[in-house]
């Protein structure tokens, strides 16, 4: 029997639908060994409901004491919580298990992922599902919804699509940050304490229009920070804020293709990162 590859674009084809049909079965198998233990499954769910609910009633508070913020109206900082709380759910079930890179290390079961046939990064995402994730994306997906409703303008074809592009962008934004951030515990593997300040600034700050802090701060945030490009700048595109989002209006109508970038660009800095790893004793 011949185990030459197939070369041909059919065939990097079928390899590709093969791999995926993989990680496929291994999230169900996943997915079903959580269901094994209902109440700490419920219980999962629930935190994450919780967390992101919490984002809501700050949200609700603060607009119901201050009709707008920076010049947004109620409406259109609303678009920013919904957009930035969806991108945020399909982060952490996509991507999300980045976060647990530093204990891989730590604990030296990163080694064994350079062992097996399936690319390293793709073995960390599949390592557990995660079930809070399921309430982020309840809590996200009703806060989005509502935000949709409640939006000024009508919804026309092109916004829609705008819309869900922004969504996905925003949610790349956020792997490509933690992405790049868990490419230093291939190193330091105490690390983890640099993801979980970048995730609270993330969550503190990227729910309001950066128009309310100082320039220099909203500068960071947009250009070693990339947090405006998550919500606050497609969501000004939609809401006609175009001209006072602190950017170009291009950059700010190009951050679905930015956060596509950076996600490429992280992976390519992960890549160059994992092949100079050299295990946990060094």
């Amino acid at each position: 029997m011949s185990l030459a590859v197939d070369p041909t674009a059919a065939g990097r084809l079928r390899r590709w639908a093969r791999a995926w049909c993989v990680a496929w079965r291994i999230t169900r198998l996943n997915f079903r060994a959580q269901l094994e233990y209902r109440a700490e499954f419920l219980m999962s769910v629930g935190m994450g409901v919780a967390w992101q609910s919490s984002v809501i009633v700050f949200a609700t508070v603060l607009l119901q004491r201050f009709p707008g913020m920076g010049g947004w109206s109620g409406a259109d900082v609303l678009l920013i919580v919904g957009m930035r709380m969806l991108a945020h759910a399909l982060y952490v079930l996509l991507f999300g298990r980045v976060h647990s890179l530093s204990f891989l290390v730590q604990e030296g079961r990163l080694d064994a992922c350079l062992l097996r046939p399936m690319p390293v990064y793709r073995q960390i995402q599949l390592s557990v599902f995660p079930t809070h994730g399921l309430g982020d994306l309840a809590v996200g997906a009703t806060m989005f919804a509502f935000a949709v409703q409640q939006a000024a303008e009508p919804w026309t074809a092109g916004r829609a699509v705008f819309l869900a592009a922004g969504v996905a962008g925003g949610m790349l934004v956020e792997a490509a940050v933690f992405t790049a951030v868990s490419c230093a515990a291939l190193r330091f593997p105490s690390a983890f304490y640099w993801s979980t300040w970048v995730d609270e600034l993330m969550a503190t700050f990227g729910s309001y229009p950066l128009s309310i802090l100082p320039k220099a701060v909203s500068g960071v945030f947009t250009f070693v920070l990339p947090l405006a490009f998550v919500a606050y700048l497609p969501a000004g595109v939609l809401t006609g804020h175009g001209a006072a989002l602190g950017v170009p209006f291009w950059l700010a109508a190009a951050s679905p293709a930015v956060g596509l970038a950076l996600f490429v660009a992280a992976r390519l800095l992960w890549n160059r990162s994992l092949r100079h790893y050299t295990g946990v004793n060094g």
